[in-house]
């Protein structure tokens, strides 16, 4: 019997890449095939078919949608780059635009890496007074304020006495004022050397859309619009601006659920989106680590990264890779799970125990709704690639059904949202 030469090497490829695809790691393979990128829509399946339990996460949704778990507003479940559940509830619909309160700020984190990445930053050791050097009415006398790093801003440790507890807070009473919110900040008095102690900081994130519109002449509104939402196809938006046209990126950003999602897949993709890096891949990694230690941990926060949330591994994972957050008041949470190659956005109206109830279900639910695969990772189907070395050795063979050697068979294509 003839082969036909380049028959014969596709067969050859297909029957490796079938033995050896157990031993690639997920998030590696997941990127790489061909599931449509998101930008103009996403591509639904069914949780059972990316391996998850519909029936568990159908109970989750029954309890949610008759008010045993209160306040949510929308509820979506990606994997794999698919989307598996999109739920909304009390009226909340598909379409509209919620507000993102301090999720806000991990959009932000991705702004100031494009623009280190664009060279318009010089990287996250820059000086922070060193943005502004003709703005007036700032003490630029005090040393600790002197030695004020980008990196200190992005990690909470500015050293200045900006904190957000109680209604007589600075963070309050910057969000009372109209206009002049970059002098108000820098002119906090300092309490500890920059970069020493981690105090949550709204008014650090702010100072960062000052700082893009002192080396770029836009606002990160407009910013965002061309370097982060038009390569993802974000094309609905809203920020809360005082009346010098400053958005408040430390919690002013509106976006509808699915392009939450979208962010958050982006994210899962060490920022590449269809084959162009819109955030720079080093920046997502160090983003995502953890710049700050919680000793002991807040409950599942460990730590905290470049205005990212650094979250307890899934309790029953084989990684023990670390969860990332962005998380906003009121319930409002991107989960990114590389493990599982999952996104996880929740939207709420959600107060006190409310809040802490996102979090029950995302570790008691969500992620144990995650089939486990019962083989060893390592653990290939050996009798399947028996049946292909045979092939092999053969030098050539009938062209056998991928389906009587164990492969997959192919799903048809899904409808986009």
């Amino acid at each position: 019997m003839v082969c036909d030469p380049p028959l014969k090497r596709l067969r050859i490829t297909v029957g490796l890449l079938f033995c050896l695809s157990p031993l690639i790691p997920k998030a590696l393979t997941a990127a790489a095939d061909d599931t449509p990128w998101p930008t103009n829509g996403w591509t639904r399946a069914q949780p059972a078919d990316e391996g998850l339990d519909s029936k568990r996460l159908q109970q989750l949704v029954t309890q949610i949608r008759e008010g045993e778990i209160p306040s949510i507003h929308s509820l979506l479940v990606v994997r794999n780059g698919h989307l598996l559940v999109e739920e909304y509830f009390d009226g909340h619909k598909a379409d509209e635009l919620h507000t993102q309160q301090s999720v806000s700020k991990s959009f932000t984190s991705a702004l100031v890496g494009i623009a280190i990445d664009n060279g318009k930053f010089s990287g996250v050791d820059e000086k922070v007074l060193d943005f502004f050097p003709k703005l007036e009415g700032i003490d630029r006398s005090h040393p600790q304020r002197q030695k004020m790093t980008l990196k200190d801003l992005l990690t909470m440790r500015s050293g200045t006495d900006y904190h957000e507890r109680g209604d007589d807070s600075p963070h309050f009473q910057l969000n009372r004022i109209s206009k002049g919110w970059t002098e108000f900040i820098l002119n906090r008095p300092m309490v500890r050397d920059p970069g020493t102690h981690f105090q949550y900081d709204s008014g650090a994130v702010i100072l960062a859309s000052a700082m893009i519109k002192q080396r770029y002449g836009v606002h990160a509104d407009r910013f965002a619009e061309e370097y982060l939402f038009k390569p993802l196809g974000i094309k609905q938006s809203n920020w809360y601006r005082n009346r010098e046209g400053h958005p408040h990126t430390g919690g002013g950003l509106d976006l509808r659920s699915r392009d939450m999602a979208k962010f958050g897949l982006l994210y899962l993709r060490q920022g590449n989106w269809d084959g162009k890096q819109v955030v720079p891949k080093t920046w997502v990694k160090d983003s995502l680590s953890r710049q700050v230690n919680f000793e002991p941990p807040k409950g599942r926060h460990v730590g905290y990264g470049y205005w990212w949330w650094v979250l307890s591994p899934d309790p029953n994972g084989q990684s023990k890779q670390d969860v990332y957050a962005a998380l906003g008041f009121m319930g409002q949470h991107i989960f990114l799970v590389p493990e599982h190659d999952m996104v996880v956005v929740v939207t709420a109206g959600a107060r006190g125990e409310e809040e802490r109830a996102i979090f029950k279900f995302f570790y008691d639910e969500i992620l144990p709704s995650v089939v486990r695969d019962q083989q060893k990772p390592n653990d290939y189907d050996k009798s399947a690639c028996r049946k292909w070395s045979k092939i092999l050795a053969s030098g050539c063979a009938r062209l056998t059904p991928l389906s009587k050697l164990g492969a997959p068979k192919i799903s048809r294509p899904r409808p986009t949202c």
